[in-house]
């Protein structure tokens, strides 16, 4: 696993092929894409960790953003042509706002997001100007924090669940103040118990500093089971072992404490799900 810092202005896809050049390996996958202009914390996984991407602990995910008011743009971010513009509304008004945005609702994606509609991207319909029908999702804003609060703009700390889309809290802002809004800037500052803190920049990456954490290190909250010799090959195997320890999902690792194998449980054995290691 490598945490990276992402830079504005490029992909995340675009940093994946950096780990890849610098780390040597083409098998490099992420856990929560970023958008171009974001930047923050992502979650990489290299090689065979890359299975783990299912199992990760990534929630929730933590978010600085600025929402900039008095104009709504078609991207719902500073990269769009606005499409709409009203005053700024009273920041008494903005904060009742935000109590409507929070806990469990539906949220329409943007319509330039990778959501597909009907087999293709939202993203490809609407660069060509056919504007997508987006059905709302059901997503979970934990809880917001006002960091400062300005005449036509508002710095938030957002804490969510996955899935969810910033840049639409910000559209749905403006609008429910009466006003217009799109998100001006967003950095992704935690993912579960990942934080941007420990993450590397991608000019670090890029120039060969890999400070590389073993898989165990992805799946922080699963128990551990400690697999004896006799358990380990049947692992490897991808055969049953007794479920020595309590979770519905274990961490099975071989006596140095090296990730082998995600563990389901079936009654009372625990079967491998994901092996990542030969026998």
């Amino acid at each position: 696993m490598l945490l990276v810092d992402k830079p504005p202005g490029i992909t995340s896809h675009d940093v994946v092929a950096v780990v890849r050049r610098a780390a040597r390996i083409r098998r490099v996958g992420h856990a929560g894409t970023l958008d171009p202009f974001a930047t923050g914390l992502l979650v990489l996984l290299l090689g065979r960790g890359t299975r783990l991407v299912g199992y990760i602990d990534g929630e929730p995910k933590t978010y600085l953003a600025t929402i900039q008011f008095g104009s709504e743009t078609d991207t719902d971010d500073p990269t769009g042509a606005v499409i709409g513009t009203a005053a700024a509304p009273d920041p008494d008004a903005a904060r009742q706002a935000i109590s409507r945005l929070t806990g469990p609702i539906d949220q329409v994606p943007p319509a330039y997001s990778a959501k597909k509609v009907a087999g293709e991207r939202a993203y490809a319909a609407a660069r060509r100007g056919a504007v997508p029908a987006l059905a709302p999702a059901r997503v979970t804003v934990h809880r917001w924090e006002i960091l400062a609060q300005r005449d036509d703009a508002l710095d938030v700390r957002v804490v969510c669940s996955g899935g969810t889309y910033v840049r639409a809290l910000a559209r749905d802002l403006g609008r429910l103040c009466d006003s217009a809004a799109h998100l001006a800037s967003l950095r992704r500052v935690g993912s579960g118990p990942f934080a941007v803190a420990d993450a590397v920049p991608l000019e670090r990456v890029a120039a060969g500093d890999l400070p590389i954490r073993p898989l165990r290190a992805a799946i922080p909250s699963l128990p551990t089971l400690v697999l004896q010799p006799d358990s380990l090959a049947r692992v490897l195997h991808g055969n049953a072992v007794p479920a020595m320890v309590e979770g519905a999902r274990v961490a099975l690792v071989d006596p140095a404490g090296e990730l082998v194998a995600i563990g389901e449980r079936a009654g009372d054995v625990l079967q491998p799900k994901v092996v990542l290691r030969d026998a």
